[in-house]
């Protein structure tokens, strides 16, 4: 049974982090959420509360967004010299009216207030050379987006350190003033939502899911998307999944909806072969399958989340054709997981009652019943328990208010099993009102208001193009899309950037690259984010990437991950092989994920085709349990899949300078369809360092489509011929 030796985030950030993230969870969530009622009151709307901010410096644990966070309990703090600043973007340019600053012991002798429209040319709106500290309200009298404090004399021998930079604007003016709020959400959600009560008769149910499942079994590159939705109760239906659909329960817990029938996904529609049963999703439900079998026959992108099924479960097509999952979480099965024809497959904090099968990377993490740890042959990767975890939000049915709700689950650490088995899932529960419920065909401009605001964003099926990134500024912030929800970057923009702040989630999210080459898909944190958000991560859950199928996407990189701490939960990222708009030249991308932060953990990676490293990780001390890649299926020639003299990119490539990296059960398969002779000297890459470790690695030729010479490295043997063998490696360092 392997076990996480590196359990040892370094002891400044891991004191005592749990309780500050439990007590601080509900107050950030709270707090992300600003009043939305009649207009605001001349100058008395916080413009700076939740925005980015930066500073001249900061000490360690004291970050600039500390002092835009409405909470007396966290502030920046400056290093000890007497020039030094902090700067507050608002988002546009306002009439401002007054500035509070909250300073604490260390506060500003001499300082300046000052405002710009650009960022860079500055306008002083006062001047204070007798400051006294405590709490201080300044008048100001201009206009500006982003707004600092320079200090010139400290007034202690400290630097300066603020509880809270309040920076208030008028509601109207010359320079636009504070907006209108925006509504926050209730009620109905569209027209692709389909949601059932127990009232509701069986063959009405019955009906519209297979109207569905009807239009959306073979439409694997359309536009149609869909979210069923069973209110608490017990249902006589038969849910078969098909592409873009998600089937959900509306309990807090997954016994509070039983599917007494069966919820499926099988491979009828492709003569038996399981391997393109992408994007659909099952969640938060109890199945009690009528002939004791469940069946979750899915390739990528294809999630099983918070479901007890009473009896077995069925991982590979009825006809046992090939399948290429896949990813269970926080799922009990009382019968036999039966993987059989299953490529590869990652379980994640959940309860099977046994577990039957292996082909080539099946992977464990806190998982009860999970089969005794061997590699290879069974190749069976076995975590006793997941170190540091945080589970998907979900839309729930909120009896009391009558209304939905969403549930955000709390961080954990040193998991194992369901985080349901005793009762409740740990964490807060946040009121519909309190997002804006987007539909198909908003654009950018709203979806940014409504977030400036600070309104949580749920996005409802269907597809939503953006011609300007959407922004995620605020900490604490949800953004959950329903059905496959799927946001196309237009014009070479970046479809999402999110700031270097605590606590964010992103979940549910299907990014489809435009027919512009964009710098990014979607951003975690600005280059170069320093910020310790180790007690409130970022969390991606559920989150697609795809260049190429319905239109020739591109992209430089689809996702870059600058910011620390952040937990990735399950993506996965796709340079098309098949659909339209496909080929070297047309689809083209360079990597799938680029990791830059540092203690980034990461669970169920899936990067596929990429035309150089599908991933590329340059941050420090990242974990990563369970990868999954093919590389790049259609480079014309060796010259064109040549690393300089090397012979092709690895698919995991660990940078130079990185001086510990974990990763646990990692595979990178090869098929050159187009020219089958290309060699590419090894599917993973890292520098040979005592703290940089794999271990269960293996490296698969598909039908001798292309040659991988080593498993890392100059390590391991050859992957390569017709019979389709593995090459695996045991461990590297």
């Amino acid at each position: 049974m392997d076990t996480h030796p590196d359990a040892r985030t370094p002891s400044w950030r891991r004191a005592a982090f749990l309780a500050a993230a439990t007590a601080a969870l509900a107050a950030v969530l709270a707090s992300a959420a600003v009043p939305r009622g009649a207009a605001a009151e001349s100058c008395s709307t916080n413009a700076a509360l939740g925005r980015p901010t930066q500073a001249s410096s900061i000490q360690r644990g004291y970050p600039a967004a500390d002092a835009v966070d409405d909470s007396g309990s966290t502030r920046w703090a400056s290093e000890w010299v007497d020039d030094a600043w902090i700067e507050v973007d608002l988002g546009s340019v306002l009439d401002l009216c007054r500035v509070q600053l909250d300073w604490e012991a260390a506060y500003g002798r001499s300082f300046r207030i000052e405002a710009s429209d650009d960022g860079t040319a500055w306008r002083t709106l006062r001047t204070v050379t007798d400051g006294t500290g405590g709490k201080q309200s300044l008048d100001v009298d201009g206009s500006g987006r982003y707004v600092r404090l320079v200090g010139t004399e400290r007034g202690t021998s400290w630097g300066y350190s603020l509880w809270e930079l309040r920076v208030y604007a008028n509601p109207a003016g010359g320079a636009g003033g504070v907006r209108k709020p925006i509504q926050g959400g209730r009620g109905d959600l569209g027209p692709n939502v389909h949601v059932f009560d127990e009232s509701m008769p069986a063959n009405v149910v019955q009906s519209k899911l297979d109207e569905v499942f009807a239009a959306q079994e073979q439409d694997q590159f359309g536009a149609g998307r869909h979210q069923f939705l069973f209110k608490p109760g017990r249902y006589n239906v038969h849910a078969h999944v098909g592409f873009y659909t998600s089937v959900n329960g509306l309990g807090q817990n997954p016994a509070d909806v039983v599917i007494a029938g069966g919820v499926s996904a099988d491979a009828q529609w492709s003569g038996g072969n399981a391997t393109q049963n992408f994007w659909r999703s099952v969640e938060n439900l109890t199945i009690e399958p009528r002939t004791g079998e469940a069946r979750w026959a899915v390739a990528q992108g294809a999630p099983f989340r918070r479901i007890q099924v009473k009896g077995d479960l069925n991982l590979a097509p009825s006809s046992y054709g090939w399948a290429s999952g896949g990813f269970i979480a926080d799922s009990r099965v009382t019968g036999t997981v039966r993987s059989y024809s299953q490529q590869q497959w990652l379980s994640r904090d959940s309860s099977f009652g046994g577990w039957d099968g292996s082909v080539w990377n099946m992977v464990f993490t806190g998982v009860e019943g999970a089969p005794p740890s061997h590699f290879p042959n069974p190749s069976h990767t076995v975590l006793e328990r997941t170190l540091l975890v945080r589970e998907k939000p979900y839309l729930y049915w909120d009896a009391a208010a009558g209304d939905f709700a969403v549930f955000a689950p709390a961080l954990g650490t040193d998991r194992r099993g369901t985080t349901w088995a005793g009762g409740q899932t740990p964490g807060v529960s946040v009121s519909l009102r309190d997002f804006y419920v987007a539909r198909p065909g908003m654009d950018a401009t709203t979806i940014n208001l409504a977030l400036e605001q600070g309104l949580h964003l749920l996005l409802t099926p269907g597809l939503y193009h953006v011609d300007k990134p959407i922004r995620v500024n605020r900490a604490g912030t949800i953004v959950l899309g329903l059905g496959y929800a799927t946001i196309v970057n237009d014009g070479g923009v970046a479809a999402m950037r999110v700031a270097d702040v605590d606590g964010v989630r992103i979940a549910g999210i299907l990014f489809d690259a435009g027919t512009t080459e964009a710098p990014v898909l979607l951003e975690i944190g600005p280059a170069a984010s320093s910020a310790d958000h180790s007690g409130n991560p970022i969390s991606l859950h559920d989150v697609f990437f795809r260049v190429g199928g319905v239109v020739a996407g591109k992209v430089r990189d689809a996702l870059v991950v600058n910011s620390n701490d952040v937990i990735i939960d399950h993506i996965w990222s796709w340079r098309a092989d098949h659909g339209r708009g496909i080929g070297w030249d047309l689809n083209t991308a360079r990597h799938g994920l680029v990791v830059n932060g540092d203690d980034v953990t990461a669970y169920g990676l899936f990067v596929e085709h990429y035309q150089r490293e599908c991933t590329l990780w340059n941050g420090e001390r990242g974990r990563v349990v369970f990868y999954q890649s093919e590389l790049a299926y259609d480079a014309p020639n060796q010259a064109a899949w040549s690393d300089g003299n090397r012979p092709g990119f690895a698919s995991y490539r660990v940078g130079d300078a990185v001086t510990q990296h974990r990763a646990w059960g990692v595979g990178v398969y090869s098929y050159n369809n187009v020219d089958p002779t290309i060699v590419t000297k090894s599917g993973f890459r890292a520098p040979d360092a005592p703290g940089v470790q794999f271990r269960n690695l293996v490296t698969v030729s598909l039908g001798g489509n292309g040659v991988i010479r080593h498993v890392i490295n100059d390590l391991g043997n050859e992957a390569s011929g017709v019979k389709t063998i593995p090459s695996y490696l045991a461990a590297f360092n």
